[in-house]
């Protein structure tokens, strides 16, 4: 049976409601990507529909990293995340396959980015968007924890 001391560490397993629910309600996140050798993780604002998760990817010029390491990602990672107290944290992990949305899918995904997405005014005027893709990360599994102070 572990410790007080183990559970402040590890936390407590979120139930598979918990972690819908958190996702619903939060809007932001960290995709991970990889190119087969390198990695990446993006900040993201996300729209989720309880099966995937709906996301933006930004283009400003003609390179983009980001475009390249979504065209070799196969499998992702979307990490979301809050801290408010040492005790009073969640997280949760979404791995799946990652996609670009078909133009069918467009408008559908752009509702669920609109019903939870988080979106900063992080864009420069002077550097203006040369393309918008949007990606779905398909659910495969989902992990979450809690900070003590969520404890029954």
């Amino acid at each position: 049976m572990p410790t007080d001391a183990a559970k402040q560490v590890s936390g407590i397993e979120m139930t598979d409601e918990e972690i819908e629910e958190y996702l619903y309600e939060n809007g932001h996140g960290v995709l991970s990507l990889t190119d087969g050798g390198e990695t990446y993780g993006l900040p993201m604002s996300f729209g989720y529909d309880g099966d995937r998760a709906f996301m933006q990817v930004i283009q400003f010029g003609n390179d983009s990293k980001k475009r390249d390491f979504i065209d070799t990602t196969e499998r992702a990672n979307l990490c979301v995340y809050e801290v408010d107290t040492r005790f009073k944290w969640k997280s949760v992990i979404v791995n799946g396959e990652l996609s670009v949305v078909p133009e069918e899918e467009i408008e559908y995904a752009e509702e669920q980015l609109d019903d939870n997405g988080w979106f900063p005014t992080i864009f420069p005027p002077t550097d203006p968007m040369s393309g918008v893709d949007r990606v779905a990360l398909e659910v495969d599994e989902m992990t979450g924890r809690k900070g003590q102070e969520y404890q029954d």
